[in-house]
């Protein structure tokens, strides 16, 4: 499955958002994404197994929880990815910084 399509899913994304906090169990991210998206237990578990599988998330074994956390390798090919792309926002964000600080000044 290529990058985009693991990170075209909504669920999946949130995940990622809550595992860029820092490591989670599996138990903590279902009750999170079922009060958010309204989805089953199991639901929840697929799209651990697709991010796992696919390498944006790892698993480890602490006694019966299941702790996932963010694996990075496949966000820098998704950053390499987007590099060439970057020249169409960062000179607006430069502009608005040089705003913000014209602001502060005044």
């Amino acid at each position: 499955m290529h990058a985009f399509d693991v990170l075209g899913d909504p669920v999946r994304r949130r995940i990622l958002e809550l595992l860029a906090g820092g490591e989670r169990s599996s138990g903590q991210i279902c009750a999170v994404i079922q009060r958010e998206f309204g989805i089953s237990q199991p639901a929840v578990s697929q799209h651990l197994r697709v991010l796992r599988d696919n390498g944006f998330a790892t698993v480890r074994a602490e006694g019966t929880r299941r702790l996932y956390a963010v694996d990075s390798a496949p966000l820098r090919e998704v950053d390499e990815w987007l590099e060439p792309f970057r020249r169409f926002w960062s000179q607006r964000l430069d502009a608005l910084a040089t705003e913000l600080a014209r602001g502060k000044r005044e």
